[in-house]
């Protein structure tokens, strides 16, 4: 019997339940936009104030991507996750218990800037487990697996959200959201484990497995990157402004696409929740598709073509569906064509997040964390530009925009090498450890 046949696939459960954390982090993330117009309603605000609240959670979700990462560094991503899932239960049933006073759009910021500190951990976490418990040949399969999560969940939110809105309220659809998270996060700490050695359920071979296929600086203990050498990194700087890019035209479709169909195309709020669930089906499908593709393509021609290069078109792509779905009357057909835009988008999400696990090995955590803190960084000035951009020069333009920045994001991934990525101080550390 052959090795594959013997071994365990407990790294696969894990990065199941890890995909399945991610749609619960999209759902406590997108409910707001879904339940946009009901809160604005209720608490007197404007589009703008709304975006206001958009642009603190991602704000604070920017900020703490780096700290977030570094925690999962130096605690373990089993339990900073666990917290984090309970964190993101707590603050987002927090919203439903404040009153309709003067003071609630400061109070409803408060909330939304707690929430994204805590889901600031979700990804950088997740990466942790990539680059301690998957083999580099299948890092991008993994990393399509769990961000199919942020689809799935993005786009299982508006019909729960709008099911249970037009039965209980907005308000039980934030507590709906909260339980799930509760749930999801106890369990995850149950199952979850650091490393292949710790969990119980991992067979040596399965083990083996794992630990010949990683890359060899990552079976030297403790080479953990400083923060001078991550940001010294050119890959690393590269990689994070086209991620800029990416979270700038990203954030659109979780963000504003629902009231964009709903308030700016004039579709009925049923139709609104049917049709926004498009963008998010076609993320779900480019993000595993595009995992898949990155690990064959990577085998055949390299981790330049495999990453680097499958990136770059995927990205570019996006730029021209974003743009075309801009000029198309039709809102059915113009859905069609911005859904390709968002799917094309997540054909290149696993690019980013393998290749900054193979460059920080050890500081997975931290410098995906630094890579992730440019994609929220875009979605931060998303929040609030995109609106300005639409009430001021329409929003097309606003779309226009996020096409062009994509076409930057895909231009920046031609002068990234993941094979060479590494700085000279960590080879020097590295040779040091192994002597």
């Amino acid at each position: 019997m052959n090795e594959r046949a013997t071994a365990t696939n407990v790294r696969w459960i894990l990065i199941g339940w890890i995909f399945l954390l991610s749609a619960v982090g999209y759902l406590d993330r997108v409910n707001i936009g879904i339940a946009g117009g009901a809160i604005m309603n209720e608490f007197h605000l404007d589009k703008v104030q709304f975006g206001w609240i958009q642009t603190f959670f991602v704000g604070a979700y920017a900020l703490f991507q780096a700290p977030a990462g570094r925690l999962a560094d130096r605690f373990g991503p089993r339990k900073i996750l666990a917290l984090a899932v309970i964190w993101w239960g707590l603050f987002t049933s927090l919203i439903t218990v404040i009153p309709a006073l003067a003071s609630a759009f400061v109070l409803i910021i408060a909330i939304r800037f707690g929430l994204g500190i805590g889901e600031a951990v979700m990804y950088p976490a997740a990466n942790k487990i990539v680059a301690a418990w998957i083999p580099s040949r299948e890092r991008g399969l993994a990393n399509g697996i769990i961000f199919a999560g942020v689809g799935f969940g993005a786009g299982v939110t508006p019909p729960l959200i709008t099911h249970i809105m037009s039965i209980w309220g907005w308000r039980a659809s934030f507590w709906c959201s909260s339980l799930i998270g509760l749930l999801a996060g106890t369990i995850w700490y149950l199952v979850g484990r650091d490393t292949p050695r710790e969990h119980p359920w991992v067979n040596p071979t399965e083990s083996q497995l794992i630990e010949t296929g990683l890359p060899p600086a990552e079976t030297v203990p403790k080479a953990r990157l400083s923060w001078s050498e991550i940001l010294s990194n050119k890959d690393v700087v590269v990689v994070t402004l086209s991620y800029f890019t990416y979270g700038y035209a990203a954030f659109i479709f979780f963000g504003w696409f629902f009231i964009y169909l709903n308030q700016v195309r004039g579709v009925d709020f049923k139709k609104s929740a049917v049709l926004s669930v498009l963008p998010f089906i076609a993320m779900a499908v480019g993000s595993s598709f595009g995992g898949w593709l990155s690990d064959v393509l990577s085998k055949a021609y390299g981790k330049r073509t495999g990453r680097c290069y499958l990136a770059a078109v995927s990205i570019g792509l996006s730029a021209i569906l974003i743009a075309l779905g801009t000029r198309i009357a039709d809102t059915n057909i113009a859905v069609i064509y911005l859904a390709g835009g968002a799917g094309a988008l997540y054909l290149s999400q696993s690019s980013f997040w393998s290749v900054s696990a193979d460059i920080g090995k050890h500081s997975a955590g931290s410098v995906s964390g630094v890579m992730n803190m440019g994609a929220q960084t875009g979605s931060a000035i998303t929040a609030t530009l995109t609106p300005w951009i639409g009430t001021h020069f329409g929003w097309n333009s606003s779309f226009l925009v996020a096409a062009a920045l994509c076409a930057c994001g895909a231009f920046l991934w031609l002068f990234v090498n993941p094979i060479e990525s590494q700085s000279e101080a960590q080879r020097e550390r590295l040779r040091t450890a192994s002597r």
